[in-house]
């Protein structure tokens, strides 16, 4: 073993391990952060008031503990599995699902199991499909609402265009764009509408991703639920994208998703630094699991991906004037 590894361990028994063991024992396990960051606490709720996503360093040191914190995550805020809506009441809530190709055909039909599920709340799932041709619309539940949005066989997918062409078809007074690959608590539209009922127009409750290794990813899919022995070998906190609620009307006050976002990037934290203009909440207490699948091309570039290049530029353009921009392009459509 290294001395530099050696070292990473020693800092982590001296520092990090007794205070993370003694949130975790006591049930604070969402204040539990990286030594280097400074949150912020609202009850049960945190605040990480850093710009980008960080990753839990002690899960790194000791992957057992990544786990062992979405068990007690999960304990408190259970992800429970239906196949279909239990209520047939008008939906306060639309999840809004843009997907393309068969690859990740699995963990969509899970995650919709997980939307499903959820508790005290009417919900409806819009599932948009942007490809060449329909290839999912027979392999999903009757209960699910399918649109198909035509697309050139080389087109880029342009997820901000799905969520845009979905919201004109939502009967919920909020939406919730949502990735097909992350399992929601069943109560976590409930905790949105709740957020609403305080006065909140945008809305963003994740305190931590728990990503699933490949192997358990498969085995949690041809399951069809977790069942608590899988291992996360990873915690992600202060993700801006995956999932978000918006009231309908801030929806459209702000624009909607910039649809000049092609592939894979960008186009969530663009649209959460405008959806700040509105009376927003990122104080985040929930879990959600997310599901293998390998990275998009444009991950592994990074910094060169034409959709991260695309957010840096708009980021030094003030929000309100982006939003100015986005209404005036849709009034000319």
């Amino acid at each position: 073993m290294s001395l530099r590894r050696l070292r990473t361990i020693a800092g982590v028994l001296a520092y990090d391990l007794l205070p993370f063991e003694s949130r975790l024992r006591r049930g604070r396990w969402t204040e539990i952060h990286n030594r280097n960051e400074s949150i912020e606490v609202q009850g049960h709720a945190v605040l990480c008031p850093w710009r980008f996503t960080s990753e839990l360093h002690i899960t790194k040191v000791f992957p057992d503990f990544s786990t062992r914190l979405m068990r007690r995550a999960l304990r408190d805020w259970p992800i429970r599995y239906a196949g279909t809506l239990s209520s047939s009441a008008t939906p306060e809530v639309s999840f809004l699902i843009g997907h393309r190709g068969t690859a990740r055909l699995p963990h969509l039909l899970l995650t919709l199991r997980s939307i499903a599920a959820q508790e005290s709340v009417p919900v409806e799932c819009i599932v948009i499909e942007q490809d060449s041709e329909p290839r999912v619309a027979s392999a999903l539940p009757a209960w699910v609402r399918y649109i198909h949005q035509p697309a050139g066989e080389n087109e880029p997918y342009r997820r901000a265009a799905t969520f845009n062409e979905a919201l004109r078809q939502a009967r919920g007074r909020i939406v919730v764009p949502h990735d097909n690959d992350m399992l929601v608590p069943a109560r976590y539209a409930a905790e949105i509408v709740r957020a609403v009922g305080q006065g909140f127009e945008a809305i963003d409750l994740k305190r931590f991703i728990f990503y699933l290794t490949p192997e358990e990813s498969q085995q949690v899919m041809a399951g069809g639920m977790l069942t608590m022995k899988e291992r996360s070998e990873s915690v992600i906190q202060n993700l801006r994208g995956g999932s978000m609620a918006l009231t309908k009307e801030a929806y459209a006050a702000i624009g909607g998703f910039d649809e000049g976002f092609a592939g894979w990037g960008g186009e969530d934290l663009e649209l959460w630094e405008r959806a700040e203009t509105r009376r927003a909440t990122r104080f985040g207490y929930l879990p959600i699991v997310h599901l293998w699948h390998a990275p998009q091309p444009e991950k592994l570039q990074m910094n060169d991906a034409p959709a991260i290049k695309r957010y840096v530029e708009l980021a030094s353009v003030p929000a309100e004037e982006r939003i100015a921009r986005l209404k005036a392009l849709s009034s000319r459509r």
